[in-house]
């Protein structure tokens, strides 16, 4: 084979329009393949959040589910206690009436006790509670706050001292009205709509002891873990509290509701003869000696009976 010679051309064979339109084509081939992966990744992506989506959903509803469940059980025994007037129902009729466990009535009816939606009347029956009164009368607390506002004027008009009253809701005690004295030094820490355990303050624990006793001791147990906030009161303590009441016929407490201050109180009984409402008259230590606090109980007792001969 003859040589080349050093300035010889080499030519390379022509690329064919076939073989052109090929590769330039390739580009475009990777391009719609990164397309179809990117594609297939955000379509993987959008299926996974929603999935999640669904997952979150899904956990929302399910507790959703069962808070709307135990809300529903819950108006379902309201609406048997209420149905069941003045009698009341057991334990075991609500059971069957609800088709529910012996354990979950017993839950649901006491956080109803606690918010004085419902009661228990003797040992074993369930009645409508004193919170289902005030809602049936919306307007029922400021009448008794006007009825009570004048007995209020004359005790503090007697004693100089600041008067309040106070009704039950369930376990706490709600003032609804207070009249303020002419001493130079009043005690207002208690102000209008101030709700607190019932039997801390001297109106709150007249109204507790003049209750039946399965009601108190129903008060006593629900509040038994916020007791401790009013200067370490405990159970017995106020067990103790409730029986001095009821042999003394008015009742005294100091330095719980306010450290420092001790208040004089009243159970004020409706025309039917239910307590419906405390009254009481707080002062310092210094202007509370024995003999004052029969006094004021006496200013209390005659107000009552002068402007509220009947009864609230």
């Amino acid at each position: 084979m003859p040589a080349r010679s050093a300035n010889q051309n080499v030519r390379l064979p022509d690329v064919s329009a076939k073989g052109k339109a090929t590769l330039s084509a390739l580009p475009d081939a990777a391009d719609a393949t990164d397309a179809a992966d990117t594609t297939d990744a955000t379509d993987a992506t959008d299926a996974a959040d929603a999935a999640d989506a669904a997952d979150t959903t899904d956990t929302t509803e399910a507790a959703e589910d069962g808070g709307s469940r135990t809300l529903r059980r819950g108006l379902q025994l309201l609406d048997a206690v209420l149905a069941s007037g003045r009698e009341g129902l057991r334990v075991v009729d609500l059971c069957r009436i609800a088709a529910l466990e012996r354990a979950t009535v017993y839950r649901l009816l006491a956080t109803l006790m606690e918010s004085g939606y419902v009661a228990q009347r003797g040992r074993f029956r369930y009645v409508a509670g004193p919170r289902l009164a005030v809602l049936a009368q919306p307007h029922a607390t400021d009448g008794l706050a006007a009825r009570l506002q004048p007995v209020l004027a004359r005790v503090s008009a007697a004693c100089g001292d600041a008067a309040f009253a106070v009704v039950r809701e369930g376990a706490i005690s709600h003032c609804i009205a207070r009249h303020v004295g002419t001493h130079p030094v009043q005690i207002l820490v208690i102000q209008v709509g101030t709700r607190q355990p019932l039997g801390v303050g001297a109106a709150g624990l007249a109204l507790l002891a003049a209750l039946p006793q399965d009601d108190v001791a129903q008060c006593i147990t629900a509040n038994a873990a916020a007791l401790g906030h009013y200067g370490g009161m405990t159970p017995e303590r106020m067990n103790i509290l409730v029986r001095a009441t009821r042999e003394r016929g008015w009742s005294v407490i100091g330095n719980h509701a306010t450290s420092g201050v001790l208040a004089v109180g009243m159970a004020v009984h409706s025309t039917d003869g239910e307590p419906v409402a405390g009254i009481s008259v707080a002062s310092t230590l210094a202007r509370m000696p024995r003999e004052r606090q029969q006094l004021i109980a006496r200013a209390m007792r005659e107000s009552l009976a002068a402007l509220l001969p009947k009864g609230l």
